[in-house]
């Protein structure tokens, strides 16, 4: 049975659309309302989700890097910490948060980068959980996240296979509601880096799960790729404007960019189709008027022995098709006929067992 993985009530499998997942991150720059917007046009732009990351930052990071300074244009904060506390939302503004995107229905949830954040996100109810490429190896966190018994959405940047199947093994005994996320973990990645086919390696070594595609390239077209190799989750960052100061808005999609993304992912879906080679009513004039049909090359006498001289293929194709060209060739003409004229089979004799010619034909 192919895989599916239920978020919020929407089954994403070989069948669905794609499940496209807005990562807002921390491009809210701090601003709860400007965090709404954001929730709001993404929504329009017909994601299925929005997403934020959540860090206890004095549980997360040593006190070094806390307390490093931290100065440049995209800084919220003299140390790197002030930096990350200026960005980071607590429990009145993820309640908020959570209580708006349940009033536009749109799904919400966000990363758990530690212990106590993963915690947090489950005492809020959020339905799914994000984990980063960093903590593809942080194995107990992925066994503290899979015991919630929630879709799992992992990223696999910065790793290589035996790390992928580390954390499968890891989480697929305690939790098999798991989507792994081909990922390349370059601020923005490189074209040549982000590996699309490892989308068909992980189908072929991880059969029982959903796989995704996390980009970070500046790009619409990638995911599209991506879904046609067997990706049925995207996640791409999103902002309002890609200019803004942060680090994630040069590589983040703009309303306009993330619109056609959706657009395009769902139009992909339709044109993919079930496999079976179709010919439709909508093609039957253009097939006709670019086909060609068998026609006599001069007039012709009755009685004539038709040769492959006598012969023509021309537009349009509203007669016998240059198929039956040998089927033709040898017989007799029961009619004189005019240059250009079609043939049919009703102007040829039968054979002389009286059989129709064009009956047993080939096909």
């Amino acid at each position: 049975m192919p895989p599916e993985l239920s978020i919020d009530g929407e089954v994403i499998s070989d069948d669905s659309d794609c499940y496209v997942i807005a990562e807002v991150g921390h491009n809210h720059q701090g601003s709860l309302e400007g965090c709404k917007e954001l929730f709001r046009q993404a929504k329009d732009c017909g994601a299925s989700a929005v997403k934020l990351q959540k860090r206890n930052n004095r549980e997360l990071y040593t006190s070094e890097l806390y307390n490093r300074p931290y100065d440049n244009r995209n800084s919220y904060g003299a140390s790197y910490g002030e930096h990350r506390e200026a960005l980071e939302f607590g429990l009145e503004e993820y309640t908020e948060l959570k209580n708006y995107c349940e009033e536009i229905d749109i799904t919400f949830f966000a990363t758990a980068f530690d212990f106590s954040s993963a915690d947090f996100l489950e005492d809020l109810g959020v339905p799914a959980y994000k984990i980063a490429s960093g903590d593809l190896k942080n194995t107990p966190l992925l066994e503290h996240v899979a015991q919630f018994g929630k879709p799992m959405i992992v990223s696999t940047g910065a790793s290589v296979l035996e790390d992928v199947k580390r954390a499968y093994d890891t989480i697929m005994p305690i939790n098999p509601q798991l989507c792994l996320m081909q990922c390349t973990a370059g601020y923005p990645a490189e074209f040549e880096e982000l590996d699309l086919g490892v989308v068909t390696t992980y189908k072929d070594l991880f059969p029982d799960v959903v796989i995704g595609y996390s980009g970070h390239d500046n790009s619409i077209s990638m995911p599209l790729v991506a879904y046609c190799l067997g990706a049925r989750m995207v996640e791409k960052h999103f902002t309002l404007n890609r200019a803004m100061k942060g680090t994630d808005h040069a590589f983040s999609l703009e309303p306009t960019g993330l619109r056609k993304m959706v657009r395009d992912l769902k139009r992909a879906r339709l044109a993919i189709g079930a496999g079976e080679k179709q010919c439709y009513p909508s093609e039957a004039s253009a097939g006709i008027k670019m086909g060609k049909k068998i026609t006599a090359a001069r007039d012709l006498e009755a009685g004539h022995v038709l040769t492959r001289d006598d012969l023509v293929l021309k537009s349009p194709g509203d007669g016998l098709c240059p198929y039956e060209l040998p089927h033709v060739i040898g017989k007799v003409l029961t009619s004189a006929i005019p240059c250009e004229a079609p043939i049919s089979w009703e102007l040829l004799e039968h054979s002389d067992d009286g059989e129709d010619p064009s009956i047993g034909r080939p096909e």
